[in-house]
């Protein structure tokens, strides 16, 4: 196993009711003027934001409520309620949402503490910070991980650029989870999020690391299947709290950096969806299932027995040599998100369709920065591998 340093200390708050610790634990803290952060209107017609809004108060705490974050989450929002931020002087942050949000709230907070840069210069790593304003989340749809994570994404509608930024500061003080929560989730919502949760995790497992790591390996192996076990539950009924409760937990596991524990990451399927994101608004775990089992006919090569074995742990497939393995438990992986009704081409991408070959060749190269970049590890993609991975994945 390669040596690795792990450090998560966000306070993890879960179960029922959860939602209501989050002020008196805030108040403990020394938070005194909070910033709340939200997406659309679900938190104001569950009433969620209205109960949280009377715990702060409650405990004497004040605060200021801005709304309208959307998914891929924009940098003029960000913008702004830094500006508001600022204004107020608040000094903690608490996102109400999913991960678009919680991705917000990281960059207001480190918008806040740092006032003299433009939050987009911090994201293009132009600016290095070494502090930001303390933040935390009430967590409503398990799927991102951004709770528990150390990386956020930003959108920049001027450029159509869509970049993450990894950082020890992304981490989060405190979050708060109750699976009920998320009941009222849409269908296409729940998987979405599961798949996105299993991303996560898969981009870890297939990396360059040839060491035996067989702890890291198991946990990667059974999060995956109790994903897809949950969701499947799910997607039959919404309020199954068992199953929500494991999708839930998943999802922080997944991005926390658990699972590549003496690995790295590769996230090359999530740059390739980025791009995708950035120019056509499509929803992010979508462009990563469209694109993934591309991805994998296009690399599995490289080390057919890793893929393999994730065949034989997954899907229970034994039978036949390591590529032929490989094969099948790549065919088997896009029967399942199928299963679930996500995309496995890009023309089950509404926003998108098919692509012309000039425009896969322009997406191609802004994912690749003109071919100076390679994307992940376990196959560093050229500008040409990018492509190929595109045209594959047309149809």
């Amino acid at each position: 196993m390669q040596s690795f340093i792990y450090h998560c200390p966000t306070e993890i708050v879960f179960g029922r009711g959860a939602e209501h610790a989050a002020a008196e634990k805030l108040r403990a803290f020394g938070a005194s003027r909070i910033l709340v952060l939200y997406g659309g209107g679900s938190v104001l017609r569950s009433g969620l934001l209205s109960r949280i809004e009377e715990n702060l108060t409650s405990q004497g705490l004040a605060f200021l409520v801005i709304g309208g974050i959307q998914p891929n989450p924009r940098v003029s929002f960000v913008r702004e309620a830094i500006r508001e931020g600022l204004a107020a002087d608040v000094n903690f942050v608490l996102a109400v949402g999913g991960g678009s949000v919680i991705d917000s709230a990281k960059a207001v907070a480190h918008g806040i503490a740092n006032p003299t840069v433009d939050i987009w210069d911090i994201w293009t790593r132009k600016t290095e910070i070494t502090k930001t304003t303390p933040f935390g989340s009430v967590l409503t749809i398990p799927a991102a991980g951004s709770e528990t994570s150390d990386s956020a994404v930003l959108t920049n509608e001027d450029t159509g650029r869509k970049i993450g930024l990894n950082s020890p500061l992304n981490r989060a003080v405190f979050a708060f989870m109750n699976p009920e929560l998320a009941f009222t989730l849409p269908r296409e919502q729940i998987a979405a999020g599961a798949s996105d949760i299993m991303m996560h995790t898969m981009e870890r497992y297939f990396t360059d690391v040839k060491e035996t790591n067989v702890f890291t390996d198991r946990v990667a192996e059974a999060l995956i299947r109790t994903v897809m076990e949950s969701v499947q539950r799910l997607l039959v009924s919404r309020k199954d709290y068992d199953a929500m409760s494991e999708l839930m937990w998943c999802g922080s596991v997944s991005h926390s950096n658990f699972t590549e524990l003496g690995r790295r990451k590769d996230f090359s399927v999530h740059k390739l969806g980025h791009e995708l994101s950035a120019r056509f608004d499509a929803t992010h775990a979508m462009t990563l299932t469209a694109l993934w089992g591309s991805w994998a006919r296009h690399v599995y090569r490289y080390d057919a027995a890793r893929f393999a074995q994730f065949a034989r742990a997954i899907f229970g497939i034994d039978a036949g040599t390591d590529e032929e393995r490989a094969r099948a438990g790549i065919r088997c992986m896009e029967e399942f998100f199928a299963s679930i009704e996500m995309p496995t081409s890009l023309a089950g991408l509404a926003e998108i369709g098919t692509l012309t070959k000039g425009a896969i060749e322009d997406i191609a190269r802004a994912a690749t920065a003109n071919d100076t970049v390679r994307l992940g590890v376990f196959h560093p993609l050229t500008c040409a591998d990018a492509i190929a991975i595109y045209e594959m994945a047309n149809h």
